[in-house]
């Protein structure tokens, strides 16, 4: 079985040393009292609920898959999930971040990123089902009615309803403009709603008594595209008056999908007949309440790979510790035994440091985004809130793609740790590469990230969040530029810093005369804009640690943070070069291509 410890050292250094996010918290009323023992303490228990309840169901998980009653369409999940979910209730996990209003215990946002990233490492699939919630409750709680929050966001905050979001049809995945379901109104105001959804998460299950789905469908004098969706709520039961369930609704899972992984997640073909609905927000306007819920989805699936990284990165440091296999090169390093452990080969180190590097450079960066949605949502300040949400557009599909690329490539690093023993069962190794393969897919595939980063976040506003971002990097590099100390991590970021004004430019005016020459470039733009925002954390956290340990700390912590940044800098940060060159190759060698697609 697999192994892991919450990474609460690590977590408290980046929100604490690098971040300062209670000071930055403190100025919103809400979180006036905000101080790093209460998030501490508040993690320290979640990472106990991760350990001891959600990873010893994590393989099992895995191995029993959900099960479907076609007869009576009801979804069974493996044995333990339903009464793991009984616990997070309980406990008011599921309560953490939600406004008091509604029975919330209103902590901050960063918190309940780090403590789902600890879920995520422990059992992705189960973690899932509550993650959903909180994205329907966030497009509730912006776009619901007084009526429609009273009667649902109780009930989710506190866990007892689960939520969901059913958008993908079977002829189109992301081109939502393509949907055919269908919302017919009713005299009483409510409407009945008629289609398929496929893949939809969570969409059916045993751990709640309830699912609220929130569901895309078109009005019958709906305009043509994605101009003529509006959005839905579609509860499982009926909900009376005095808020107990009523009648069974219209709305069943026809369908499982059997999956390369995530299997204890129910990915259901959802079927409405007839289903009630409710209209949420204005007609036709529906993508601007599912957008609430489909963006707090991508820094949540960015999470998941964080999640993965950071327990495949501890398994197979374990397992590279105590497997014993060859001489190192320079002599052996176990005398007393007849091979050395495989950490003392440098290749193993690199797959190591590799995924030690994308979980730490992650972790900032989640939290940073966790910070500025915080400052969007809830600062008193119209123009922080302003700047925050900028910075959080840019960053998000960067968030999403990079760290579930980076999650890909670590895991399958990780397994290579564990040579054979990794491409079984028993390590657990390989689920984890099989469950990071659906992020890079789902909540927009990395290409779309790629191209609303390019074409809408930055080459959109001719890239002024971009420079602003880049205001932040040249301070860092003005602060740092002549300390001796900082140069081999400042000097590869003001690098690329001043890089990145050309190499926009340059792409965005050949995608001027040929919109192709963006979606040639995109994939490999939003990896090179991904470690210019990594750099810019590695720095910082090089800065904060160099500063540690001229102030006297011996904590190996702050060695470590070095030596990662400085291997970070050397081996992955480079790939930027590479990058660079082939966004520039253009568009040609992949259209002009019709003899070798035949």
């Amino acid at each position: 079985m697999a192994i892991y410890t919450p990474p609460l050292r690590d977590m408290q250094f980046v929100m604490h040393e690098l971040l300062n996010v209670c000071a930055d918290l403190q100025a919103i009323p809400a979180h006036a009292d905000i101080d790093p023992d209460t998030i501490n303490a508040v993690l320290e228990e979640g990472g106990k609920f991760a350990t001891d309840v959600l990873l010893p169901l994590n393989i099992s998980g895995d191995t029993e898959s959900c099960k479907l009653d076609q007869a009576t369409h009801a979804v069974t999940t493996p044995k333990g999930f339903k009464e793991a979910y009984t616990q997070f209730v309980e406990g008011g996990w599921a309560a953490l971040a939600c406004n008091p209003a509604f029975g919330g215990q209103g902590l901050p946002l960063v918190v309940n990123q780090c403590f789902y990233e600890m879920m995520n490492s422990a059992n992705q699939a189960w973690t899932m089902y509550p993650g959903l919630t909180h994205g329907a409750y966030a497009a509730l709680r912006a776009h619901g009615t007084e009526e429609q929050q009273q009667t649902y966001l109780h009930k989710m905050t506190s866990g007892e309803w689960t939520g969901c979001m059913c958008l993908t049809e079977p002829h189109c995945g992301t081109d939502l403009g393509l949907m055919r379901s269908k919302a017919e109104p009713l005299a009483d105001g409510s409407y009945q709603i008629t289609g398929t959804k496929i893949f939809i998460s969570a969409g059916e299950h045993d751990m709640a008594p309830n699912i609220i789905h929130l569901v895309l469908a078109r009005l019958p004098d709906a305009p043509p595209g994605i101009k003529g969706v509006s959005l839905f709520i579609v509860p499982k039961f009926l909900v009376n008056a005095d808020g107990s369930l009523g009648a069974r609704n219209s709305i069943f899972a026809s369908r499982l999908e059997h999956k390369m992984g995530i299997k204890a997640s129910a990915t259901a073909q959802m079927e409405m007949e007839g289903a009630i609905g409710t209209l949420v927000g204005q007609p036709h306007k529906g993508m601007q309440g599912m957008f609430v819920m489909m963006n707090a989805a991508r820094l949540g699936v960015g999470n998941q790979s964080l999640g993965l990284t950071e327990v495949a990165f501890q398994n197979a440091l374990v397992y590279a510790k105590e497997r014993h296999q060859m001489r190192s090169l320079s002599g052996a390093k176990a005398k007393g035994q007849p091979a050395d452990p495989i950490i003392v080969h440098p290749d193993v180190r690199k797959m190591l440091l590799t995924a030690k590097a994308y979980a730490e450079g992650g972790r900032a960066l989640m939290c940073y985004s966790s910070m500025l949605l915080e400052k969007d949502h809830h600062h008193p300040d119209e123009q922080v809130r302003k700047e925050a949400g900028e910075m959080l557009a840019l960053l998000t599909p960067i968030v999403k793609a990079f760290l579930t690329d980076n999650g890909w490539t670590a895991t399958s690093a990780c397994l290579q740790v564990f040579g054979g023993h990794g491409f079984i069962k028993e390590t657990g190794m390989e689920q984890l590469v099989r469950d990071a393969r659906i992020n890079m897919i789902y909540e927009g595939t990395n290409t779309i990230q790629s191209l609303d980063l390019l074409g809408r976040k930055v080459l959109g506003n001719n890239g002024a969040t971009l420079r602003k971002f880049g205001k932040m990097v040249a301070a860092l590099v003005a602060e740092e530029g002549v300390n001796e100390k900082m140069a081999e991590f400042i000097t590869p970021v003001a690098m690329l810093g001043e890089q990145m004004t050309k190499f926009t430019t340059e792409i965005g005016f050949k995608g001027f005369q040929n919109p192709d020459e963006v979606g040639a470039a995109a994939v490999d733009y939003l990896r090179v804009a991904g470690h210019l925002v990594f750099g810019y954390f590695w720095a910082r956290m090089a800065q904060v640690a160099l500063r540690q340990i001229a102030a006297g700390s011996t904590d190996p912590f702050y060695t470590a943070k070095l030596q990662t940044a400085r291997f970070y800098f050397a081996k992955l940060f480079p790939e930027t070069a590479t990058l660079m060159r082939t966004a520039r190759t253009g568009c040609k060698v992949l259209m002009d291509t019709e003899a070798a697609l035949a």
